[in-house]
């Protein structure tokens, strides 16, 4: 229980401090969200590494998701994705009803509007976790309802 309380005490911290002393120019909009999903990335990557040195390779992408799905996000959040959905083409949609960055904010719409600024790091994670398994993608997110987000990734094909 202390754990979770710490870590979410880190990240709005995080995203308080990157929003007020990363000067952002008129022309750049998104220099925020590349900020925290850089420190974001480096941590999921670290963080999978040790998940997965003991662990059978994947033979395909829905595995490494699924493995992400399952034991990242245990890992992280104390709970699985509630759903994930995939197109087999490339696209996977991971969908967290009660996301645990977002349960501290409101459970209403009162803040629907800033909770996009608590997304990129949790992106970043899940890239760079990716990333570090071989599978190049982009990964977005959004909250239609708080505190649900949804994380949608898209596998680059090259």
């Amino acid at each position: 229980m202390a754990d979770e309380t710490l870590f979410e005490l880190l990240h709005m911290e995080m995203v308080s401090h990157v929003y007020e002393h990363v000067e952002e120019d008129e022309e750049d909009h998104g220099k925020h969200t590349r900020v925290l999903e850089g420190m974001g990335f480096r941590v999921g990557q670290g963080l999978i590494e040790r998940l997965t040195k003991d662990s059978p390779s994947f033979k395909d992408d829905l595995e490494v998701v699924k493995f992400v799905c399952k034991d990242f996000w245990t890992i992280l959040f104390k709970k699985q994705i509630d759903n994930l959905r995939t197109n087999h083409q490339g696209t996977y949609v991971l969908q967290d009803n009660r996301f645990m960055l977002l349960t501290q904010l409101s459970s209403s719409k009162q803040y629907l509007e800033e909770a996009p600024k608590f997304l990129p790091y949790t992106c970043g994670l899940i890239k760079g976790a990716l990333s570090n398994l071989g599978i190049s993608c982009t990964v977005s997110a959004e909250v239609v309802v708080m505190p649900a987000c949804k994380f949608q990734v898209v596998i680059s094909r090259t």
